[in-house]
C-alpha cells in the first residue's frame, strides 16, 4: 500500500510538473512559473551593498525537476542496439501552433492524473477496510482469550474441588479397607473359636 501511494503520487507529480511545463509553451497564461528563492537577512545585505547572490542547489530527482521517484528502469541491452540509426525523415511543413492537439494532449495528462487519483483513492478505501477488519478481528481474538482464560479459571476450580474430593474419598476407601481388615480378622478369630467349639462339642 505504501508503495503503491509513493509511486502514484510521484507519477502525478512528474505528470503536473510535464502539464505545467507545456502550459509553458502552448498557453503561457496558464503557466505557474516556480516560486523564487527567499533570501536571507544576511544575503540581502550581501546583495545590495554589490556582492552576488549565493549560488542556488540544483534540483535533483527526475531531469533537475526536483521529483524522487523510487522506481528504476533498465534498458534491455540488444544486439541490434549497435546499428545505425535510421535516416532522418523528410522535411515537414513550417511550424504552425495546433491548440486542438495541445488541448488533446492536456486533456490526456488530466485523464491520467484522474485515473492515479481513483487509484489512490481506491487503495485508501481498501486499506481503511482492510485496517477495519483487522482491528474487529483483534477485538474479538481479546475477546474470545478472556472468555478462554476465564473458562480455564473454571476449569481448574473446579479440577481443585474434584482433586480435593479424590484426595478425601482416597482417605475414606483407606480408612473403610482398614475397618475391613479388622473385621475379617475378628470374623477369623470367632471361627477358630466356633470350629474348636464344634469340633469338641458332642465330646
Amino acid at each position: 500500500y505504501k508503495d503503491l501511494m509513493a509511486n502514484n503520487g510521484a507519477a502525478k507529480e512528474v505528470i503536473l510538473f510535464a502539464k505545467n511545463r507545456l502550459q509553458k509553451f502552448y498557453n503561457p497564461k496558464m503557466y505557474k512559473a516556480p516560486p523564487k528563492t527567499e533570501l536571507s537577512k544576511e544575503d540581502r545585505i550581501f546583495v545590495n551593498n554589490g556582492g552576488t547572490p549565493p549560488p542556488t542547489e540544483a534540483p535533483g530527482g527526475i531531469a533537475g525537476t526536483g521529483i524522487s521517484v523510487g522506481l528504476v528502469q533498465l534498458a534491455a541491452s540488444t544486439s541490434s542496439s549497435k546499428v545505425a540509426p535510421p535516416p532522418p525523415p523528410e522535411t515537414m511543413e513550417a511550424y504552425t501552433k495546433k491548440s486542438e492537439e495541445s488541448n488533446g494532449v492536456m486533456a490526456m495528462m488530466d485523464l491520467l492524473v484522474k485515473d492515479l487519483d481513483k487509484e489512490m483513492t481506491e487503495a485508501e478505501t481498501e486499506e481503511k477496510v482492510s485496517q477495519e477488519d483487522y482491528e474487529k478481528t483483534m477485538a474479538d481474538s481479546a475477546e474470545k482469550r478472556a472468555q478462554d482464560s476465564k473458562s480455564l479459571n473454571d476449569k481448574e476450580a473446579a479440577k481443585a474441588d474434584m482433586e480435593s474430593s479424590l484426595e478425601g474419598s482416597t482417605d475414606e476407601q483407606k480408612s473403610t479397607a482398614r475397618e475391613h481388615m479388622a473385621t475379617m480378622k475378628y470374623i477369623q478369630e470367632l471361627h477358630a473359636e466356633c470350629d474348636w467349639l464344634l469340633q469338641y462339642f458332642d465330646v
